[in-house]
């Protein structure tokens, strides 16, 4: 999972240098040589797609996502960890309904009526793809994350019992 997460950032790196290219040369294309290139705007715009999903996923994996911590925070033990446990579940049912199966609905759907990007007439499938792929990496970095809460609560409760 560590590769995973580390090829993720590379990536994500690779993605926002090439996104900060498009929109400097959309700039220099513009006021510089006045004549604006055609497709550096919808580039930027499917790199900030893709940039957002897979940042989304990234900042899953590593724990860094936005929470409000009051109850888990007033919560000890075996509580607090079938409290995360639970929300956990309920952040990977979500990403499995949402991201996942409404993400694949989508791609097959835009593939399937064959819609293509206006300026550079690539298949709008290729860049909702990252819809369904976001998804499973949540899930899977959420899974990741209960079966390590599980193994640390049977962990305590083992130690409690020898006690």
């Amino acid at each position: 999972m560590n590769k995973l997460t580390k090829f993720l950032e590379y990536f994500l790196a690779f993605l926002m240098a090439l996104m900060l290219f498009s929109v400097c040369w959309q700039v220099i294309s513009r006021y510089v040589l006045s004549s604006p290139s055609s497709f550096t705007d919808e580039l930027a715009r499917y790199l900030l797609i893709w940039i957002g999903l897979l940042g989304g996923a990234y900042a899953s994996g590593k724990g860094m996502h936005l929470a409000i911590d009051l109850l888990p925070a007033k919560l000890k033990g075996k509580s607090k960890s079938r409290l995360q446990i639970t929300i956990h579940t309920l952040i990977l049912v979500f990403v499995l309904c949402t991201f996942v199966l409404g993400g694949v609905r989508l791609v097959y759907i835009t593939y399937t009526l064959g819609q293509t990007s206006a300026a550079m007439q690539i298949p709008l499938a290729y860049v909702y793809i990252i819809v369904p792929v976001s998804g499973l990496l949540i899930i899977s970095y959420k899974a990741r994350d209960i079966i390590s809460l599980v193994r640390n609560s049977e962990e305590v409760t083992e130690t409690s019992n020898q006690v």
